[in-house]
């Protein structure tokens, strides 16, 4: 789900070898030159919006400005970090990576030597960084490996959902304070906020929120007080924990008379959830959900997707898309939304994991 980034990342970042141990980063390493077998370094590119693929590798989320991984299949591994050398002391607990320079030193290190490079996250870079790697790079050979770390991001181990259940557990607490909140009669920012600073203090590491105030029409920020007294009222909450996101949609009412439109959502996910399992075709899961919600359309914040990977982003590349199957131990976000098209608007989701013979559940709504 699309949210507002906040303007600096300020919760526990720190590389904690007792959740995310040096052996896992090794593998992912190993893994990665399966990309080219000639390969000797990659160049692995992460900024504060942009930096998944940068975190599976290093650990390291970029707080303030962008951060470079210079990674060698038989040296040391190198960080490079943007915004002088005041910010090297302040990267430095946020990796296993020992070698922390600066940024200015980038250049410099990716000329010496005119070996076969890995640039994974080009993309997100400047057209003037990008060219500064370019020149350095020279007339070394470079390939792009962003699409294949994305594919070693598919599938979790179990140290990554580990992390995922903590953060799930950090965003249970969330909701449970916003429900108290919802009972005691307070606004909607109240409500939100409360659930934020629960989070947190269950030791979310980052905290993104979305709230409707036209009964699940739109999910907008909080950008301004909100004193509204609403019911129902649809919230999205988004955690993270030890670098990996979990995310959930929740309708709270205290109203007795069923919605028969949310219902049939409800009964459409339940049975989508049970029907996945590895191999299946996301293909038929979507038509499964259109049967399903019939005669009404889907919500048009799941018209495009209604299930989304679950890791190191809040929407994982690489997406998913028609075409495309579930594969054992991957993370999802399924979603379905449901919407008369006139005054019932409704989305429901849910956290599972892939696994061989079905799939199994973060939690329970």
């Amino acid at each position: 789900m699309l949210t507002p980034h906040p303007t600096l990342l300020i919760g526990p970042a720190d590389w904690e070898p007792a959740h995310m141990p040096r052996e896992e980063f090794t593998r992912r390493i190993d893994a990665l030159w399966e990309r080219d077998s000639q390969a000797e370094r990659a160049i692995v590119f992460g900024s504060p919006r942009h930096h998944a693929e940068l975190a599976y590798l290093t650990n390291l989320t970029p707080k303030l400005e962008a951060v470079v991984a210079l990674l060698s299949r038989t040296g040391e591994h190198r960080l490079f970090v943007g915004g002088g050398v005041n910010m090297i002391g302040a990267a430095r607990p946020l990796t296993w990576i020992e070698q922390v320079l600066p940024m200015m030193d980038l250049a410099d290190a990716i000329a010496a030597g005119a070996q076969r490079s890995l640039i994974v996250g080009a993309d997100y870079m400047t057209v003037g960084f990008r060219r500064t790697v370019t020149e350095a790079i020279g007339a070394g050979e470079a390939a792009d490996a962003t699409a294949h770390v994305w594919s070693q991001m598919r599938r979790k181990s179990g140290h990554e959902l580990a992390a995922i259940r903590h953060a799930h557990a950090a965003m249970t607490a969330g909701w449970m304070e916003m429900l108290e909140s919802f009972e005691s009669g307070v606004g909607v920012t109240a409500i939100v906020a409360a659930g934020e600073q629960a989070a947190n203090a269950a030791g979310a590491q980052d905290v993104r929120t979305l709230f409707s105030l036209d009964q699940g029409r739109t999910l907008r920020p909080v950008s301004t007080v909100v004193d509204q007294v609403l019911d129902p009222l649809l919230v999205y909450l988004a955690v993270r924990r030890f670098n990996y996101w979990t995310e959930d949609l929740l309708l709270f009412t205290d109203r007795r008379d069923p919605d028969p439109v949310r219902q049939q959502g409800v009964d459409a996910l339940d049975a989508a959830v049970k029907l996945i399992k590895a191999g299946t075709p996301t293909r038929d899961i979507e038509a499964m959900i259109a049967g399903a919600i019939h005669p009404y359309r889907s919500h048009p914040l799941t018209a495009r997707a209604f299930a989304r990977r679950m890791g190191l982003g809040l929407e994982e590349p690489p997406y998913t898309d028609v075409g495309s199957t579930f594969e054992e131990d991957e993370v999802y976000s399924v979603r379905v939304g449901i919407t008369d098209g006139r005054k019932r608007h409704h989305v429901i989701s849910e956290m599972i994991r892939v696994r061989e013979d079905g799939s199994e559940l973060f939690g329970e709504r």
